[in-house]
């Protein structure tokens, strides 16, 4: 007994015990070994998983809705489309497809819209900022050539007297009315802003209708002419891209999700404008029958719309050149 007892007092500062009794009654055992699972992390986003985790919202004017080739589309987008002349050979169809939008795609866009008529609406239908809600993850518009009046200013030019300067005589006022823009397009962001606070918002600029330097008459139009509307569109493009920067520093500034940004899209077609062998403008379009301009006139071709899809979804994979400050959370699966 006595020799037991020495033997046991001995083979204590060894740790038997301890591993003995790990081995027969699973107690006392290290726990050296790794956790089983680890806590949810939150990790930001891409600018591209920012676009793609909701809903693609698609807003605007005729420049978005697809004005040029809507007299030859065979089956309109969504209610409304009659009016609004929202057709399937819009940039925004071909965005929808190069991505995957985890909530879908909504396409509301409708020629003729004004800013205002953003938030108001347009030929009895809901306005198309109640389109946008929280689920939106990527909003794209043309938006600011209706305030400028440019379809009218476009009419002035070509329904003149030939060589008279009532196309350029327009320009106080449209330099007004652009100037003007500037509140009524802070008041589109911060409202598309508040329904969906983390998405991007792309906004899309106008090409340049007529060749850098022209050099013959078109549609009734001199050369003095089409430079002016470059100029005009020029300063109309400036104004909107402006308003957007200002408003994408705002929200980088407080480390905010979400982004406002500007596509300049002026020299988009540059060696296609109207006059030119392939323009991706349609130039002037008449009904002799009724003596009527075609809504068509001076809106992107097909070609010009697959121009915009290009410029857009380069965009949206782009980002919007700065971190984005969305954030999703992420839970490890099992070790």
């Amino acid at each position: 007994m006595a020799i037991g007892v020495a033997l046991a007092l001995a083979c204590l500062p060894l740790g038997v015990y301890p591993r003995l009794a790990c081995a027969v009654l699973d107690a006392g055992c290290p726990t050296t070994a790794e956790p089983r699972g680890d806590l949810p992390k939150v990790v930001p986003m891409t600018a591209l998983q920012v676009a793609q985790g909701g809903t693609y919202v698609a807003l605007g004017d005729s420049y978005s809705s697809g004005e040029g080739v809507y007299d030859l589309d065979k089956s309109p987008v969504n209610d409304g489309a009659a009016r609004c002349h929202r057709a399937t050979g819009s940039y925004v169809p071909l965005v929808a497809a190069t991505y995957e939008f985890g909530g879908g795609t909504a396409f509301y866009a409708c020629s003729g819209a004004t800013t205002r008529q953003l938030l108001t609406g347009q030929h009895g239908q809901p306005p198309q900022i109640t389109r946008v809600g929280p689920a939106a993850s990527l909003i794209t518009l043309s938006i600011g050539g209706n305030d400028a009046g440019f379809s009218k200013v476009l009419t002035g030019c070509i329904v003149k007297i030939p060589w008279s300067s009532a196309c350029v005589d327009q320009d106080t006022a449209v330099r007004r009315r652009i100037d003007e823009l500037r509140t009524d397009m802070g008041k589109v962001l911060r409202e598309l802003r508040v329904r969906a606070p983390g998405a991007r918002v792309i906004v899309l600029g106008y090409p340049r209708p007529f060749p850098e330097h022209p050099v013959a008459s078109v549609d009734n139009m001199s050369v003095a002419d089409q430079r002016w509307l470059n100029g005009m569109t020029r300063r109309l493009n400036d104004t909107v891209g402006a308003v957007v920067a200002e408003f994408d520093r705002g929200i980088a500034a407080f480390g905010a999700p979400g982004s406002a940004e500007y596509v300049d899209a002026y020299a988009a077609f540059s060696g296609h404008e109207v006059g030119q062998p392939q323009p991706y403008l349609n130039g002037l379009a008449v009904n002799m029958e009724e003596l009527t301009v075609n809504a068509r006139s001076y809106h992107p071709t097909g070609e010009g719309y697959r121009r915009f899809a290009d410029l857009i979804t380069k965009q949206v994979a782009a980002g919007p050149g700065r971190p984005m400050h969305n954030y999703r959370l992420v839970t490890p699966g099992p070790a």
